[in-house]
C-alpha cells in the first residue's frame, strides 16, 4: 500500500525535522512525504534545508500555501499533491511515530472492515492522549478513549464500535474513505475539522478503526499554545475551540443546536471564569458568539 504522509507546518522547522528523522525508521517503506507550509514565504524558504528524499529513500515534496488556509486546507493541498496514493496518513509535525506505527495502521486498514484508522497518540510520559473518541452531541464535547492510560505495545482495543472520531494528530484514511466522504472542510480553519470529517463519515455508514499497538508521541501545542496553563492560554485556540464546537453541532447535529448553544455558554463560564481566567473567558465568549452567528473560516483578527 503506497501511503502519502501529509504534514502541515506552521513556522516549526525543528518539529518537522524531528518528525522526518523518526519517519526514516518506519518499517512500512512504501510511502512518500508531502509537507505544506502555511506560515508564509519566509517559513517556506526555511524548509529548503530539508532533503528531497529521506535517508531511507522516500521522496519528500514541499509545497507552500498561497495564504494560510488553516489545517484542513493544508491537508487537502497535501492530498492533492499526492493524488495517486492509496492512502493518506494525516500526521502532525510535532509527532514522533514509532517505527512500526504505520505498518500496524496499514495492517488494520488491510482487514477491509474499516476505511480510516487511528492509533495510540501519547504524551512524553507514556500516557495515552487519545485512541480516537466519542463525540457527545448534546454537550459538544470530545471524549478521548483511554485518556490517561499507560501505553503498551501489546494494547488491544475493543471500543471501535463506539468510535465517532479519530485523532487528527495521526489518522490514516483510505482512498475509498476520501472518495465517499470527501475531503476535510476548510471553513473551520483550525480545531475540530477532523471530528467533523469523521462524524460525516460515520453518518454515511463508514466504519472507523484503531491500531492500538501503533504508538505516536505527540508534543501537543507547539505552534498554538493550546496546552499552557488556563490563565495563560492565548486567544486563538480558545476562540476557535468554542466557535467550532458549535459549527460541528450545526453541521452534524442541527436538532441539538439550541440546547448545545446554551450548554456551551454555561460550560465556558465553568471552565474559565470560575478559575479566575477572565481574559480567557472573554476569548471564549467571543468564540461562542461567533459560533452562534455561524461565522466560519479564518477570523479577521488573525493576520498571519
Amino acid at each position: 500500500m503506497h501511503v502519502a504522509i501529509c504534514i502541515v507546518g506552521y513556522r516549526n522547522l525543528d518539529d518537522i525535522q524531528a518528525c522526518l528523522e523518526a519517519l526514516t525508521k518506519t518499517t512500512h517503506t512504501d510511502f512518500e512525504v508531502v509537507i505544506c507550509e502555511n506560515g508564509g514565504a519566509a517559513a517556506f524558504a526555511a524548509l529548503s534545508c530539508l532533503p528531497h528524499s529521506l535517508s531511507s529513500g522516500q521522496r519528500t515534496t514541499l509545497i507552500q500555501a498561497a495564504d494560510n488556509p488553516g489545517y484542513a486546507g493544508g491537508v487537502n493541498l497535501c492530498m492533492d499533491q499526492a493524488a495517486t496514493a492509496e492512502g493518506w496518513w494525516i500526521l502532525n509535525p510535532d509527532t514522533l511515530p514509532d517505527p512500526q506505527a504505520l505498518s500496524r495502521m496499514c495492517a488494520r486498514l488491510a482487514k477491509g472492515d474499516v476505511e480510516a484508522v487511528g492509533c495510540t497518540v501519547h504524551d512524553a510520559s507514556g500516557r495515552v492522549a487519545s485512541r480516537g473518541g466519542r463525540w457527545n452531541p448534546w454537550l459538544a464535547r470530545a471524549i478521548s478513549i483511554d485518556h490517561g492510560a499507560q501505553i503498551s505495545d501489546s494494547a488491544s482495543f475493543g471500543d471501535e464500535g463506539r468510535l465517532s472520531y479519530l485523532s487528527g494528530a495521526s489518522m490514516l484514511v483510505s482512498r475509498a474513505f476520501v472518495e465517499r466522504v470527501g475531503k476535510m472542510r476548510e471553513d473551520y480553519f483550525l480545531y475540530g475539522e477532523e471530528v467533523e470529517w469523521c462524524l460525516r463519515a460515520v453518518a454515511m455508514g463508514v466504519r472507523l478503526g484503531v491500531a492500538a499497538d501503533a504508538n505516536v508521541l505527540h508534543q501537543q501545542g507547539t505552534t498554538t499554545g493550546s496546552v499552557s496553563r488556563m490563565s495563560q492560554r492565548s486567544r486563538m485556540p480558545i476562540f476557535l475551540d468554542e466557535r467550532n464546537k458549535l459549527l460541528i453541532t450545526r453541521d452534524c447535529f442541527p436538532g441539538h443546536l439550541p440546547v448545545t448553544t446554551l450548554g456551551a455558554l454555561i460550560m465556558l463560564f465553568a471552565r474559565f471564569a470560575r478559575r479566575g481566567a477572565w481574559a480567557q473567558t472573554g476569548y471564549a465568549l467571543q468564540g461562542w458568539w461567533s459560533g452562534v452567528r455561524n461565522q466560519r473560516g479564518k477570523p479577521g483578527w488573525i493576520s498571519r
